[in-house]
């Protein structure tokens, strides 16, 4: 009787531990398939912030802004005649 019993513990335990090793390794599928998909992300932001130091690069540089300034706003850079220096 309590050998029966015993093993019928037994089996009840091993199929418990079967049950909660299956979800486990279900969730760490979850959590593997997460993370790819973050890593992915994270790649992809990677380049496009790669690529809009590049572009900032480009359109911070001194000659672009010259070009502009003359070009679009029609300024230039201004006379001798035109300069007038403050004393205190």
């Amino acid at each position: 009787m309590i050998r029966g019993l015993l093993l019928v513990l037994l089996v009840v335990a091993n199929v418990a531990s079967a049950l909660l090793i299956v979800r486990d390794r279900h969730e760490h599928r979850q959590a593997f398939i997460a993370l790819s998909r973050l890593e992915k992300t994270r790649d992809t932001l990677n380049i496009e912030f790669g690529r809009l130091q590049l572009e900032q690069a480009t359109w911070a540089e001194s000659n672009r802004i010259d070009q502009v300034a003359r070009v679009q706003l029609g300024m230039v850079f201004p006379r001798t005649e035109d300069t007038v220096v403050l004393r205190r």
